[in-house]
């Protein structure tokens, strides 16, 4: 979690619900009387807040040469940095709140407010909020899926025959159209006239 929102891309949209499924299946232990999924959602929450205050000390530091020297090793150049600048520009401190729920830009969005220089104090607040409610989310999401994984197989399976099915029939007839096309092409087709 903390790599993910430094710009490193791994999918915390994946990491939570599974270790929620995880928690879900008695794989996680629980700390008296808060349950395992709510401590996976506090871990990934503070791993947000870390990884994000590091990339904005990095913004805040850094700025703008630090992007053109490195910006290309991490896909996020000068024209990706005005696009976001704008957008922090228009919506204020509340960007970084709503940033959290942006797939792929929360992963950045900790970077721009540092060349900002938006308030430590309102970026970890928002940070910690944002990153709180996607962490929450989604590892309850993955806890309940982690309960019912038998109902879940079940109907994963009757829906990937279901897929394979029309999957096939749409290949079938896009076979038939493209023979019926063709022969329909070579009636059509101008008589060749010999010259003899």
């Amino acid at each position: 979690m903390t790599a993910g929102n430094m710009g490193v891309p791994v999918g915390t949209e994946i990491v939570v619900p599974t270790a929620g499924a995880l928690a879900g299946q008695g794989q996680f232990p629980s700390f008296g009387p808060i349950p395992a999924w709510v401590v996976v959602a506090l871990v990934a929450t503070l791993g947000e807040v870390v990884g994000g205050f590091v990339l904005y000390n990095v913004g805040y530091y850094g700025g703008v040469p630090f992007v053109r020297k490195y910006g290309k090793y991490v896909f996020f150049r000068e024209g990706e940095l005005a696009r976001v600048h704008a957008f922090y520009e228009r919506f204020g401190n509340n960007t970084v709140f709503i940033c959290r729920f942006l797939p792929f830009v929360r992963g950045v969005a900790a970077f721009p407010a540092g060349i900002s220089r938006m308030p430590k104090r309102y970026f970890i607040t928002y940070t910690a909020l944002g990153s709180g409610i996607f962490c929450f989310a989604l590892a309850y999401l993955g806890e309940t899926a982690g309960h019912n994984l038998d109902t879940i197989k079940t109907v994963l399976h009757d829906f990937s025959l279901v897929f394979v099915g029309v999957l096939v029939l749409l290949i079938v007839a896009a076979f038939i159209v493209w023979r019926a096309r063709k022969r329909s092409a070579g009636k059509h087709a101008a008589p060749r006239i010999d010259k003899g």
